[in-house]
């Protein structure tokens, strides 16, 4: 009986993983914006992963969603190359670890939630609506650490006062609230329904 409830749990987790490099690598996990700055969705299945199969899967599936960042760096035409080469060691860190915590923290969250058992429903959306807010807040602060001190640190308009990087914070705090009504929808209605469908026990 253990054995196949590692299979299926694989089976799932192989199934998720799937679901985030198809968004990954194809324009499904990121939406372009008048602004310029893409809405990524790639953390809906990363949270839904968190909730469903718990902590651990969250933080792979955060792991592969990080992976997929820094190799779609290579070939592309953005900041990420400028980076890559000021601190690339820095930049592998900024691209996984927050990622991985991502992953983490939101199952640990709705593992402390979840025994409020009648407010299952609830505890799935608010960490659903705090992922891609957790996914903005930390890789932004990791860029702020790690390449506050690069050119990134330069002014964006001379004698403005403005830096790169602020121009980036601000801007990626409006993707931030997209994103979070959008992983709220999408996540809460796959959650709800998977765990209707594969984990009887829990729903």
């Amino acid at each position: 009986m253990k054995h196949k409830l590692d299979v299926r749990r694989m089976t799932e987790l192989a199934l998720l993983m799937a679901v985030v490099l198809v968004m990954a690598y194809t324009p499904l996990g990121y939406l372009r914006t008048p602004w310029g700055l893409p809405i990524t969705l790639i953390p809906v299945p990363v949270v839904v992963g968190a909730i469903v199969m718990g902590p651990k899967a969250g933080a792979f599936l955060g792991l592969v969603f990080g992976l997929t960042s820094f190799f779609k760096t290579f070939g592309d035409s953005g900041m990420g190359p400028l980076m890559l080469e000021a601190n690339p060691v820095g930049y592998f860190i900024l691209c996984v670890g927050p990622r991985v915590l991502v992953g983490l923290l939101p199952g640990m969250l709705y593992k402390g939630l979840k025994r409020f058992g009648k407010y299952r429903t609830l505890s799935q959306a608010v960490c659903c609506f705090l992922t891609p807010l957790l996914n903005t807040s930390l890789y932004m602060s990791t860029l702020w650490l790690l390449f506050s001190d690069t050119w990134l640190a330069y002014n964006a308009v001379e004698g403005s006062g403005f830096s790169l990087l602020i121009l980036m914070l601000s801007g990626v705090a409006v993707n931030g609230i997209v994103e979070a009504v959008a992983c709220l929808v999408l996540g809460t209605a796959v959650c709800k329904a998977l765990i209707r469908v594969l984990h009887r026990n829990e729903a």
